[in-house]
């Protein structure tokens, strides 16, 4: 198999600095390894798992058995990184979605029909197997693997990072202080950033919190022969959960070696099961049985596994009054989102490119307050992501927020948003695109947003009229001002 290190090339550009070491070797460190060989002269990326010699899951992400993808955004940045990788991917027998068959179902009906694009489905292990394979090409890049970070090394007034402590998770011994001109944490969910900065003597502000217990259930099935067919006509099948019902979301596709992935999931306590027997039983229940026909011809090669997540987070480290030189964040040690809009990979993604677009610049022009700038930039990536996962989540029985900040505008984002896809499923084909377009970050909140946009939506029902006429009413003003008072400043840029 052949893996290429493509991506960026600027070698006859000046480097930044030395070393920058990265702290977790997941999606993040990875595209972040990636970017940084265009700028440093050593990366080291110190994993804590062992990492497998085959495309299996590592014990760190007990997330990685679930289901997970790119959007179309997260794609193309990757493609950029890493060009090719999709036929890594295909080389370890990912099927394409190219003109398969896609059966979106919700509350007000159903849209049937062929994917446009070429892309590749994959687990979460496969995925990485390839981005770990390109990055370890790299000649800058190394990995330091089995190893905890501990602490981060700072000079004696606190003011930079210049290095972190590790210590070997198989050995005893003394811990090992490691220099750096740079040090990123990419380590995720089990991210000690927070601390690690107090213990300096900062001032962390309290993170967002929504607050979902999701929980979500997923088992697989080995596609028999005399079935490979259904790997050819199908793409994915997802059944929409109901807020108003309660019901599951259930979600049918295929990744690698013609196997077929089924998950369960459900916002605000209720979780999936993971025996197997009241697994099948819950596919059975969902408002179509298209899914569970199918799972009948299939044979199971694993019982169901389960993940939960309490609470979403999303850090605000940007609005710090004092932050240290030499130290950046990114992907889930920033902010988590709900993994059934599978938007965190591409936000890994979107964030590298940040970082990237950062370096060119400070490299032409250098600024004291680099890191802040990156910060600053990073959250604005974040924000479109974090709205619309509030948005959505808290149409659910028991989902609350917890943030220093109101959200704004989400009263009237779940109504709109509720109208949109309504038209979208009943009459309008390319709303519904735009509506699937804005939630997984292909196009910007803006293009739904706008003040043309929300007028001929809302004007086209009589629902969308009293809400429209109440809005004139209460705020006595036309559409064009009264939506930068009520939604976040992404959705209310000019078009």
């Amino acid at each position: 198999m052949s893996f290429q290190a493509g991506g960026i090339d600027n070698t006859n550009e000046a480097l930044l600095g030395g070393k920058a070491i990265i702290i977790g070797g997941s999606v993040a460190g990875l595209m972040t390894a990636k970017v940084l060989s265009a700028f440093y002269r050593e990366i080291l990326i110190v994993e804590k798992d062992v990492l497998p010699d085959q495309p299996v899951n590592r014990t760190g992400t007990p997330h990685g058995f679930h289901p997970h993808r790119f959007t179309n955004r997260g794609k193309m940045i990757t493609e950029r990184l890493f060009p090719g990788y999709e036929q890594d991917l295909l080389a370890l027998g990912a099927p394409s979605s190219f003109q398969k068959t896609v059966h979106n179902m919700n509350q007000y009906g159903s849209v049937v029909g062929k994917y446009p694009r070429n892309d590749i489905k994959f687990s979460r292990a496969a995925l990485e197997w390839v981005l770990r394979r390109r990055v370890q090409e790299l000649p800058q890049v190394h990995f330091l693997t089995n190893h905890d970070v501990i602490e981060l090394a700072a000079a004696p007034d606190s003011s930079a990072v210049t290095g972190v402590k590790i210590r070997n998770r198989a050995q005893g011994g003394m811990d090992i202080r490691m220099a750096a001109d740079l040090v990123v944490d990419t380590s995720g969910r089990q991210s000690k950033l927070a601390a690690w900065l107090e213990q300096l003597g900062y001032a962390v502000p309290t993170p967002d919190l929504l607050k979902v217990s999701i929980g979500y259930s997923t088992r697989r099935y080995q596609v028999p022969k005399h079935l490979h067919h259904l790997c050819e006509e199908w793409d994915v099948i997802n059944i929409a959960g109901q807020p108003a019902n309660g019901t599951y979301t259930g979600v049918f596709s295929f990744i690698e070696n013609h196997v077929a992935e089924m998950v369960l999931y459900r916002p605000g306590g209720q979780y999936p099961p993971t025996d197997a027997e009241a697994f099948e039983r819950c596919v059975e229940r969902l408002p179509t049985p298209i899914i569970a026909e199918i799972l009948q011809q299939l044979e199971p090669i694993t019982s169901p596994r389960g993940y939960r997540v309490e609470a979403l987070y999303r850090h605000h480290y940007e609005q710090m009054s004092k932050w240290p030189k030499g130290l950046l964040v990114l992907g889930d040690a920033y902010c988590i989102f709900d993994p059934i809009f599978g938007q965190g990979m591409t936000v890994a993604a979107l964030e590298a490119e940040a970082l990237e677009s950062c370096l060119k610049e400070q490299r032409n022009e250098p600024a004291a307050d680099f890191e802040r700038q990156v910060l600053h930039q990073i959250q604005t990536v974040i924000e479109p992501a974090w709205w619309l996962n509030c948005a959505n989540d808290l149409q659910w029985e028991d989902v609350e927020y917890e943030g220093t900040e109101p959200l704004q505008g989400v009263a009237l984002a779940r109504k709109y948003m509720a109208l949109l896809l309504k038209q979208g499923t009943l009459a309008d084909p390319k709303l519904f695109g735009l509506y699937w377009a804005v939630n997984t970050l292909s196009v910007s909140p803006r293009e739904i947003w706008n003040p043309v946009m929300v007028e001929a939506v809302l004007s086209s029902t009589e629902e969308g009229k009293q809400i429209l006429q109440e809005l004139l009413q209460l705020f006595d003003q036309p559409l064009r001002e009264i939506l930068p008072q009520l939604l976040p400043s992404f959705a209310c840029e000019a078009v």
